[in-house]
């Protein structure tokens, strides 16, 4: 849990600083790209994060990966102050927390919705539309089937749930037969 406050707060950080210069939207491409390089290459993580490796040769690989991929000189040093502060584990949940302050700029949430069956691309874009007119936001989707729903769907956008699945359905009726006994 404190990781995921720490992450915020180095993502609020330097966030605050790409949107007074309206550079948000570079630095997100650049903090993604070093997450997905963590993840997909934990040897690259282990560099920047090893405490059996000195703090100067931790803060060269830093700098190499950032002249490697050209960013400009502010998310530079954000990135060896994450280094210094020995806080360069972070780098994907600040990434991650970044993400959503950028959508949170541009008026985008995001929604999950699981149906029974998989759902056709006509129906995907009905079901969006009906969000983004529920939430007022643009909405991104992501679908996933769970057959154990029975039938119906399970809207998730953000605080707004909406269930209409069958299996819901049939267990508020179980619950009103009961109280009737």
């Amino acid at each position: 849990m404190k990781q995921t406050i720490l992450a915020r707060r180095y993502a609020k950080a330097i966030f605050a600083v790409g949107q007074d210069q309206a550079t948000y939207e570079q630095y997100n491409e650049v903090l993604q790209g070093l997450a997905e390089l963590f993840v997909s290459h934990p040897e690259v993580a282990d560099a920047v994060t090893n405490p059996l490796y000195p703090m100067d040769v931790k803060e060269k690989v830093m700098q190499g990966i950032v002249a490697s991929m050209g960013v400009d000189k502010v998310v530079g040093n954000f990135l060896n102050l994450l280094v210094q502060k020995k806080r360069a584990g972070l780098l994907p949940e600040i990434a991650e927390a970044y993400q959503a302050m950028v959508d949170g700029a541009k008026n985008i949430c995001h929604g999950n919705v699981v149906s029974a069956v998989e759902m056709n691309d006509e129906l995907k874009a009905h079901v969006q539309k009906v969000l983004e007119k529920l939430t007022g936001k643009k909405v991104k989707l992501s679908t996933s089937v769970d057959p154990t729903i029975i039938g119906g769907i399970i809207a998730k956008v953000g605080d707004l749930v909406l269930d209409g699945s069958i299996r819901t359905q049939l267990a508020g009726l179980k619950e009103s037969i009961k109280g009737r006994e």
